[in-house]
């Protein structure tokens, strides 16, 4: 990941309009900061939540709070409790998430 054209910015997140984003089930409730090439959000996932397509995009994904699953297009799953991240680049692994009991998430992407 290059980072350009981004000078040194804070970020209040309950300053930030969430957006709902619809999964197979649940919902995603996304807090969005973008700027240059880097889009960095704060991702609250309902109880439930399933995503609703195969990502390929490249994310930094760290759990902040609750428990996610991270399920791989080639059947692989990953569980991840709070404080455990994932990485993957661009094009690398497809990839989902689902949460039974809820998620918050800090994503670079």
């Amino acid at each position: 990941m290059k980072i350009f054209d981004l000078p040194f910015t804070s970020i209040d997140w309950s300053t930030i309009v969430a957006t709902e984003h619809t999964g197979i089930n649940g919902f995603a409730y996304w807090r969005t900061f973008e700027m240059g090439n880097i889009r960095v959000r704060m991702v609250e996932y309902s109880p439930g939540y399933l995503a609703d397509h195969w990502c390929s995009k490249g994310h930094v994904l760290l759990v902040l709070e609750g428990e996610l699953t991270a399920e791989l297009q080639d059947g692989r799953k990953y569980t991840l409790t709070s404080g455990m991240s994932y990485q993957v680049a661009d094009d690398m692994n497809p990839h989902r998430s689902f949460t039974e009991k809820g998620a918050k998430l800090f994503i670079v992407d």
